[in-house]
């Protein structure tokens, strides 16, 4: 009897719960996008992070022994500088602070610090679980390690300052992998999909999608298995949204558009 009255009760709260409890707003809306331009890029690069500055794209690439971060010309694709990452290491993500490149690796739990301009490696850093990506605004650094949450890391020493969870209607936004940081909204690639969110990180929740399924035709890939989006950079002089793939052939210069 103290069995099936314990059950009542909790059926009771759970129903009170749902009554008192504010309904949901509606999903986040999804916009499109127009192509701009389309630049050269290495078909063979196994795209994790990038960024552009100064003219230049800066990308750094995954798979154990096929890693490397690299600086090349956004006009012609030719490379200017490029550093192997020691095969023992998957590289991830990559951020730009002062005259200084930090990269992730996957599963290792340690990060580099490398000389923006000649790539020689600085130190390392570390952190706990996966590193995925990296992003930043003027303050913080913003990290995704490929769940829901996003962590702030202080860009002087690295070290986790709080994180906050992604959600879209209230249910979490997993796999969240490369960051750009654009107009005061954090763009993050879904992995294994082809939606950008534009998150609001004061609050986790996602503001929109930009859908970007039409790219892979444009790219002449299919995004079945590795050849999936993933690659954001952002020109805020010029305000230049660049989008790509891993193993992508071409880079795209894009302008997002409103949900209709």
């Amino acid at each position: 009897m103290k069995r099936f009255s314990r059950r009542l009760g909790g059926l009771f709260l759970a129903a009170l719960i749902g009554f008192a409890a504010p309904a949901l707003a509606d999903p986040a809306p999804v916009g499109g996008y127009a192509i701009v331009k389309r630049y050269p890029h290495d078909s063979r690069a196994f795209t994790q992070g990038l960024l552009y500055r100064d003219g230049f794209i800066f990308e750094s690439t995954g798979l154990r022994g096929r890693s490397f971060i690299r600086k090349w010309n956004l006009e012609t694709g030719a490379i200017e500088a490029e550093r192997t990452v020691d095969s023992h290491y998957f590289g991830e993500g990559i951020v730009d602070w002062k005259n200084r490149l930090y990269e992730l690796t996957w599963t290792d739990q340690v990060g580099f610090i490398y000389d923006i301009d000649s790539f020689e490696k600085l130190g390392e850093f570390s952190y706990p679980g996966e590193g995925w990506a990296l992003a930043r605004d003027d303050k913080r650094i913003m990290m995704s390690d490929g769940s829901a949450f996003i962590r702030f890391l202080d860009p002087e020493t690295l070290k986790e300052t709080g994180r906050v969870q992604v959600t879209d209607n209230g249910v979490p936004v997993t796999n969240l992998n490369e960051l750009e940081w654009v107009k005061g909204e954090l763009l993050a690639n879904v992995w294994q999909t082809t939606r950008i969110a534009r998150i609001d990180v004061t609050t986790g929740r996602v503001k929109g999608w930009i859908e970007l399924g039409g790219l892979l035709k444009e790219a002449g890939v299919t995004g079945d298995r590795d050849d999936v989006l993933n690659g954001i950079a952002y020109d805020p002089v010029a305000d230049r949204l660049f989008v790509t793939g891993k193993l992508w052939p071409v880079l795209f210069e894009i302008k997002p558009t409103e949900a209709r």
